[in-house]
């Protein structure tokens, strides 16, 4: 299964679900789910994660590359 830009994000970023799990304000199986397509964010949760990422909505949606 291809890796989401999630796990992507976080495994570069070198932190483990549970820390990221934490930082978000969320449990790590929440994490796990997101990264696995089984669990959706809502938006609020998209920005804070795309802010934490320093990454835009595009990229991580994977509508654009860069």
């Amino acid at each position: 299964m291809p890796k989401t830009r999630l796990q992507e994000l976080r495994i570069e970023k070198g932190i483990s679900q549970a820390k990221l799990g934490k930082v978000l304000g969320v449990k790590d199986s929440t994490v796990w789910g997101w990264e696995q397509d089984y669990r959706q964010m809502d938006f609020d949760m998209l920005i804070k994660v795309c802010d934490f990422f320093n990454v835009s909505t595009d990229y991580f949606l994977k509508r654009k590359d860069y």
